[in-house]
């Protein structure tokens, strides 16, 4: 017998759950607690399933029956109500900005003032590949670790390690946002750095002061086989030893030619903060030799296909490999464009300029905050001038195999 508003008044809760059936597979559950749950009771493609129809009183004996008819129409029409509801909500929560890819957007629109843009561009891209299609429009509430920990292993599974470590970080950056702002109150990602696969640590990427003579005298005949662009983008990457994204997006207005000082804007940097180059005579050659290539662009060494954009990430670790230098062959080991960093570093420091100097020109941020406040772009500028054209005729003389003087002037 169907049920009425007075049985259900008059029924007392027990010490244990009760039930009581209306029809058509509704029925309402009668806690122990007093609370009241209309339930309805389904099969949708041979399985046994139960949607939560609402709580007593607040949704009435007439209300809970019409629900019941419109799951009804929805199975009618081959559609799972309870999926149907779930998608619903899903929407809900994407309007009012509580999915992932939803907050990860405005997270990433919150940071991108404090990253230069080519930063910006691939963390967006990280999360659009690698994130959104697994947890994008999940609600973040239910977003679990061991979801977070499948998306690490298949960026891992690519063998893409690095990748897997960046985009562990974004994923837990955006969350962290996402407590921060009251939309969850727990980090999901917060506890998950064990996850991630080790790498063999390699110290053979830059390198060695005994391997640069071979490689520059390589360099040198390299536009017999590749473009003139690109061997000049790599000397003058390692007369300057900037990060490659730095040298990629140089322009020409960044160059004084008089002054021989290349001045790098804070919002391609890193780091944020402006960055002064000075810049050798050898350097200076370079970009007059660069000049009636690219000097009619904006950028000095734009793509060959799109002038306005800077030439691919990949184009000067291609030459360095066709050169043989991807630590295939006998002899030589695998080297990249970041390695040149690395090179330098080592050989200044050990014969014997000033370390701050150094760091400066690395354009290393300082750890201790407080000195990092009063680190300015141009600190140590007489030193580093004095520097970099050391590192550029010493770079001459390991060309030319002749005997390197240690250092031409006492370093302070």
């Amino acid at each position: 017998m169907p049920l009425t508003d007075t049985q259900i008044k008059q029924a007392k809760p027990g010490n244990k759950d009760q039930w009581l059936t209306d029809g058509h597979g509704l029925r309402l559950l009668i806690k122990s607690s007093g609370a009241r749950y209309w339930r309805l009771k389904y099969r949708f493609q041979g399985k046994q399933k139960t949607l939560a129809v609402g709580v007593y009183p607040l949704v009435s004996l007439k209300q809970a029956r019409q629900k019941v008819a419109e799951a009804k129409q929805l199975l009618a029409e081959g559609t799972d109500p309870g999926e149907q509801r779930k998608h619903e909500k899903r929407k809900a929560l994407i309007a009012a900005g509580r999915c992932f890819s939803t907050l990860a957007k405005e997270w990433w629109h919150h940071q991108k003032g404090t990253w230069t843009e080519d930063h910006a561009g691939r963390v967006w891209t990280r999360l659009k590949d690698n994130v959104f299609p697994l947890i994008g429009e999940q609600p973040l509430a239910e977003i679990t670790p061991q979801e977070v920990i499948a998306i690490v292993h298949s960026v891992e599974s690519r063998d893409a390690l690095d990748v897997a470590r960046r985009v562990l970080q974004d994923v837990r950056r955006v969350f962290r946002y996402a407590v921060q702002t009251g939309r969850i109150a727990n980090n999901p990602a917060s506890e998950l750095s064990d996850v991630l696969k080790g790498r063999k640590i390699s110290h053979r990427n830059s390198l060695t002061r005994e391997e640069l003579p071979a490689f520059l005298q390589e360099l040198d005949i390299y536009q017999e086989r590749g473009r003139t662009l690109t061997k000049l983008a790599i000397q003058l990457l390692i007369l300057t030893f900037v990060r490659p994204g730095e040298l990629r997006g140089a322009r020409w207005e960044e160059v004084e030619f008089e002054s021989a000082l290349w001045r790098i804007p804070g919002e391609r940097m890193k780091m944020g903060t402006d960055h002064i180059v000075p810049l050798s005579s050898q350097a200076l050659a370079v970009l007059e030799e660069l000049k009636p290539i690219s000097g009619q662009y904006s950028l000095l060494f734009p793509s060959e296909r799109e002038r306005a954009r800077p030439m691919s990430d990949n184009t000067m670790r291609r030459a360095i490999f066709k050169m043989g230098w991807d630590g295939t062959q006998e002899g030589k080991t695998k080297a990249n464009p970041h390695g040149f960093r690395a090179t330098a570093s080592s050989i200044l420091n050990e014969t014997g300029f000033n370390p701050d100097a150094i760091e400066r020109q690395l354009s290393h941020m300082e750890r201790n905050g407080v000195r990092a406040a009063y680190t300015h772009h141009a600190r140590y500028m007489d030193e580093r001038k004095e520097m970099m054209q050391w590192w550029a005729n010493y770079l001459d003389q390991m060309r030319s195999g002749g005997k390197v003087i240690p250092i031409f002037s006492q370093p302070r």
